[in-house]
């Protein structure tokens, strides 16, 4: 009987409840008191303008780091050694990637594809977090079944480099060429030309594909290091999931993580750690952090067993698909507002952070049933 990563999933909670709760709620709070100290804070709600990084900004990569983290609990029986995967277990394991990416895919364009608008001119491809999702799942899964851990380390750094090389060393139509700033990088050139009218926010007009000027979020080239930071989960599963004593797991986690965070401040002096386009650099540096805050839950959640008071974040961690799918795509705002919509002119500012609250409080209530019931929605 396999042993569940008690410690993921809090980890995975308390990333959907930064995302889908607590910014959202604190964001109203602002909105409602015009408080100069929180809107002081607000910055670690939002993301950084272009270089840097802020927590904020750790949420979409530690999101695909621990659906790498699966990988191992997850498919480790259609493998018959610790190696490969047996020529019988194959196809089953491959209709089950396969199955996981399109319901991903789906569910992305689903999200912010405009898929629901049944407009043909509103559809884009490859724009969301969950797409991003199923290529770095994708990537480590295959890597996991088919090649041994000393190959998977060494793709891992080849992505990195090949991305890193490919933006420093190639140049066309003005782009790229060693050029990091948002309208001339290669990857900006590389999603244009891919995309076209299907990249997000794209328009027709007079016969030729418009951009919006502040659209910068990269898919195409960013899908190697995409799967650099599912590599990285799936390493730091792999370690979860052996049989070396405890503290040595947490020597790997904090070890590991330190290293790359070391490693990625460096390389960031001439790579700057980008999230929008997901740099080799960013994709090290997030990766390290991960690594670092699987290793402060493992410590308390699996290796000292504190686990009181910790059913909350389960509860959203446990259906992290159904929580922010549902967040994305169903106004639940509009059950309040129904209800609530006479106390407005009473409350004035204050109705927002109730109606808020209540949006909240009616997609948690959702996911508290079907956690007691047993239902976990699993693409």
């Amino acid at each position: 009987m396999k042993k569940r990563l008690e410690s993921l999933d809090v980890l995975r909670g308390a990333d959907l409840f930064f995302l889908v709760a607590l910014g959202p709620i604190v964001g109203a709070i602002n909105s409602a008191t015009k408080s100069e100290w929180l809107g002081k804070q607000m910055w670690i709600f939002s993301h950084v303008e272009w270089e840097g990084f802020v927590p904020w900004d750790m949420i979409m990569p530690l999101f695909m780091f621990m659906a790498g983290a699966t990988i191992p609990f997850a498919l480790a029986h259609y493998r018959s050694t610790e190696n490969t995967a047996t020529s019988s277990s194959k196809s089953k394991a491959l209709w089950r990637i396969a199955k996981r990416v399109v319901v991903l895919w789906i569910l992305g364009m689903m999200c912010q594809g405009n898929l629901l608008a049944l407009d043909p001119n509103r559809i884009y491809l490859y724009t969301n977090t969950l797409q991003a999702i199923a290529v770095a799942y994708a990537i480590a899964a295959l890597m996991f079944l088919f090649t041994r851990l000393r190959t998977q380390i060494i793709t891992a750094i080849l992505l990195l480099l090949t991305y890193w090389a490919a933006m420093e060393f190639i140049t066309v139509d003005g782009f790229g060429g060693g050029d990091y700033s948002p309208e001339h990088n290669l990857a900006e050139w590389v999603d244009r030309e891919v995309l076209g009218r299907f990249r997000d926010h794209a328009t027709v007009e007079n016969g030729e594909v418009v951009w919006k000027p502040w659209y910068h979020y990269t898919w195409i080239l960013s899908s190697l290091t995409f799967g650099v930071t599912g590599l990285c989960g799936m390493f730091a599963g792999r370690i979860a999931k052996s049989t070396m004593e405890e503290k040595k797991k947490l020597y790997w986690f904090f070890g590991a993580g330190i290293a790359m965070v070391a490693v990625a401040k460096v390389w960031s002096i001439w790579m700057p750690i980008i999230k929008t386009i997901w740099t080799s650099s960013m994709a090290l540096f997030a990766a390290g952090i991960s690594f670092i805050l699987l290793g402060i839950c493992y410590y308390f959640i699996d290796y000292k067993g504190y686990r009181k008071g910790l059913t909350w974040l389960k509860v959203y961690g446990m259906n992290s698909i159904a929580a922010y799918t549902l967040t994305q795509i169903i106004n639940f705002r509009s059950i309040p507002q129904s209800l609530f919509f006479g106390l407005k002119q009473y409350i004035g500012e204050y109705y927002n952070l109730l109606i808020t609250f209540s949006q909240i409080g009616i997609i948690f209530l959702i996911l508290l049933i079907m956690y007691r019931k047993k239902i976990f929605l699993k693409a």
